[in-house]
C-alpha cells in the first residue's frame, strides 16, 4: 500500500502542477493539445494545426484564448503558437536523454475532447524512429519516445512529463493499443523550437542519400572508438551527394568532422548553417578511408 500511495502521490502531484499549463487547441476542424512553452507561447504538433494560421485554446480552469501559428515544421511534427491573451505559467523543459526504459512518465492532454486528462505509464522504449513527410521531402524524427501511457486522438501536442514535472516529450502519435509515441525534448528539438519562434520556419540542408546503420570493421571501430557508421543504400541522381562522388555501399563515418553512426547523426548536421557550405564527408570505401567534399543545397517540399 505504501508503494501504491507513493505512485499515486507522484502522479497526482505532477497532474496538479502540469495540467493548468496544457491547453486544448482547435485550428479549423483539427483539434489536439498544446503546452505552454513561455508566456504567450505554446508548442503543439504540426499535424494538429495543419495549414491553418489561427486557432483557439482552452485551459483546464475554463479560460479561453486565441492563438496564431508562428511556425510549423512538419519534418519534426512541431509547431509554435503565440497568444495575445494571458497564459498559465510555462512548463519547464527536461531532457529526454536522461530517460531510461521503465521510468514513470505522465501524459497530460485532451483526448477525445476530454480536457485535462491524465494518464500514467512507463517509458516502453527509446530511440524509436518516426517517419514523417512534407510534400516530397521525407525525414525521420530521431530518438522518439515510446510509452504505454494511454494516448488517444486529442492527446497530440500534449505533454509527456517525468516524475519531476519536466516536459520530456510532446505526444505525437498513437501507434497501437498501449503504444504511444512522443517527440523528445532534445538539443535538436530545442533548436527547432527556437528557430520556429525566431524565424517562423526551419530551413534544412539536403545531401540526397539514403542509408542505414551498419557495423564498422573491428579494426576501424577500435581506431575510431565507435562501433558503427551509416551505410549508403542509395544516392539520388544529380544530388549534392552524387556530385561529391558518394556511392551506394560507402560507409559514412563522419560529416562536417563530427561522428556519424546513423541517419539521425547525419540529420543533425543538415540545418540552415550547412546550406551552400562545403561539408567534408569521410567514408569507408572497401578498405580505404575516402574524404569527399559535398555542398548541401536547401531542402524544399516540392
Amino acid at each position: 500500500m505504501d508503494e501504491l500511495d507513493a505512485y499515486s502521490r507522484t502522479v497526482s502531484t505532477v497532474a496538479a502542477a502540469v495540467g493548468p499549463s496544457v491547453a486544448a487547441v482547435r485550428a479549423g476542424r483539427g483539434s489536439g493539445s498544446a503546452v505552454v512553452l513561455d508566456h504567450g507561447v505554446l508548442v503543439t504538433n504540426a499535424h494538429v494545426v495543419g495549414g491553418h494560421r489561427e486557432g483557439s485554446v482552452a485551459y483546464a480552469d475554463g479560460t479561453e484564448g486565441t492563438v496564431t501559428v508562428r511556425g510549423t515544421d512538419p519534418l519534426s511534427d512541431l509547431a509554435v503558437l503565440v497568444s495575445p491573451d494571458p497564459t498559465p505559467p510555462p512548463l519547464e523543459l527536461g531532457d529526454a536523454a536522461t530517460l531510461v526504459v521503465g521510468q514513470l512518465v505522465v501524459a497530460v492532454g485532451n483526448p477525445l475532447g476530454l480536457a485535462g486528462s491524465v494518464t500514467a505509464g512507463v517509458v516502453s522504449g527509446l530511440g524509436r524512429a518516426l517517419p514523417v513527410r512534407s510534400g516530397t521531402a521525407s525525414r525521420v524524427v530521431e530518438d522518439v519516445i515510446q510509452t504505454d501511457a494511454a494516448l488517444n486522438p486529442g492527446n497530440s501536442g500534449g505533454a509527456l512529463v517525468d516524475a519531476a514535472g519536466h516536459v520530456v516529450g510532446i505526444n505525437t502519435a498513437v501507434a497501437g493499443v498501449g503504444l504511444g509515441l512522443a517527440v523528445p525534448i532534445s538539443a535538436t528539438t530545442r533548436r527547432i523550437l527556437a528557430t520556429l519562434r525566431a524565424e517562423g520556419r526551419v530551413r534544412r540542408a539536403y545531401l540526397g542519400l539514403v542509408g542505414a546503420p551498419a557495423p564498422l570493421p573491428a579494426d576501424v571501430a577500435a581506431r575510431l572508438g565507435r562501433p558503427r557508421g551509416l551505410r549508403v543504400a542509395e544516392v539520388v541522381a544529380g544530388s549534392p551527394a552524387a556530385r561529391a562522388g558518394l556511392r551506394a555501399g560507402d560507409l559514412v563515418v563522419s560529416a562536417d568532422r563530427e561522428p556519424v553512426t546513423d541517419a539521425q547523426g547525419l540529420q543533425r548536421r543538415l540545418f540552415a548553417s550547412s546550406i551552400g557550405r562545403t561539408m567534408p564527408v569521410t567514408v569507408l570505401r572497401g578498405e580505404a578511408m575516402v574524404d569527399v567534399l559535398a555542398v548541401p543545397t536547401e531542402l524544399t517540399d516540392r
